[in-house]
């Protein structure tokens, strides 16, 4: 079956690899789509993403659906034949995070595509893929492969909105408008935000925003930009970048909400720690997610408007290709892989 590899800082290789069989307890599920993720991207361009280095190569991708192939001995779930998409994350379930109810951080967890322990837990980008049946969810009806393949950054963006708060009838801004930060922006909207401001230094990433039910867009690198709010009431950061952080403290409101979602660079990062004291400005992490993932599901049932963020499907053998274009926020906004077999 063919996959995709990252060997090393800027080595993708799409290459045969062998079909597995599952196991106990396991699934095996044909691939259909994966979408290109911003940490597949640091992978690919950096060797690691934030302070996850690889140490081996890795079959990249968490962002996956397809149709069930057959079960190992003693698991059950969907039919044979069944649309479904792939929980990514397999908790230890007996840390002290996974029995508070935080499985999102448990401390032992097992992540596809993931780098953060070694040996690394190889992913999703390739044509079969073996996981614990009961990661397994089938598709509500209605929902076709394409848009469920969104399901896994929209969980993302829906845990994030929820560290925020009950955001209903609030002011929500979002910096960076990347592929999460527009699932924010349409997270905030479903959960009641009365209006949502985007920042970005990219037009093409706020027109996307804008599809995914931005009320007002601002370009982050011009302080005279008529839609730059005077405050909010709750802030996600979802750039990842150290000037978006320091944008989301400036214009929370006092005792207001700042959500950490985007993951920041390697090492310390700077920031404005005394407004945090001084306003009593409530700073949060958001790491991935948990139960989030069946309400995605419901969500793109719910709202074809999802299908606007799918900027490009490009078949497996052109990888390198789908990850350049991914790579390029001026071009692209969520890029699929499509692991059909060639005609």
């Amino acid at each position: 079956m063919l996959g995709c590899v990252i060997h090393g800082q800027g080595d993708l290789r799409v290459a045969e690899l062998p079909v597995p069989e599952p196991g106990p307890g396991q699934a095996l599920v044909a691939v259909r789509y994966g979408g290109v993720c911003g940490s597949d991207l640091h992978y690919w361009r950096h060797g690691g993403v934030g302070d996850f280095r690889l140490r081996e190569p890795m079959v990249p991708g968490h962002e996956v659906v397809g149709t069930v192939v057959e079960y190992g001995p003693g698991a059950a779930g969907p039919a044979p034949g069944t649309a479904v998409a792939v929980h990514p994350a397999t908790p230890c379930g007996v840390c002290p995070e996974c029995g508070g109810g935080r499985r999102n951080v448990c401390r032992d967890t097992r992540y596809l595509g993931s780098a953060a322990r070694f040996p690394h837990v190889q992913g999703g980008f390739a044509a079969r893929v073996v996981v614990p049946a009961e990661q397994v969810r089938p598709l509500p009806p209605g929902l076709g492969l394409r848009r469920a393949a969104l399901a896994e950054p929209l969980s993302v963006a829906l845990h994030a909105v929820r560290r925020a708060g009950d955001v209903r009838g609030r002011h929500v801004l979002v910096t960076g408008a990347g592929p999460i930060g527009c699932l924010v922006v349409a997270a905030a909207k479903a959960a009641g935000a009365a209006r949502v401001t985007v920042t970005d230094l990219l037009p093409a990433a706020l027109a996307y925003a804008s599809a995914a039910g931005a009320d007002t867009l601002v370009r982050a690198d011009d302080p005279t930009d008529p839609g730059w709010p005077a405050e909010v009431d709750a802030a996600v950061e979802a750039s990842g970048a150290a000037a978006g952080l320091d944008t989301c403290l400036r214009l929370v409101r006092r005792g207001g909400v700042l959500v950490q979602l985007g993951m920041l660079p390697p090492g310390p990062s700077p920031f404005a720690g005394n407004l945090v004291v001084s306003r009593e400005i409530e700073l949060r992490g958001a790491f991935r997610f948990d139960t989030e993932f069946d309400e995605a599901l419901a969500l793109l049932a719910a709202e074809s408007a999802f299908d606007g963020l799918v900027s490009a499907v490009v078949a497996v053998r052109d990888a390198e290709s789908a990850f350049a274009l991914a790579a390029d926020r001026s071009r692209s906004c969520k890029v699929l892989l499509d692991f059909a077999p060639s005609p």
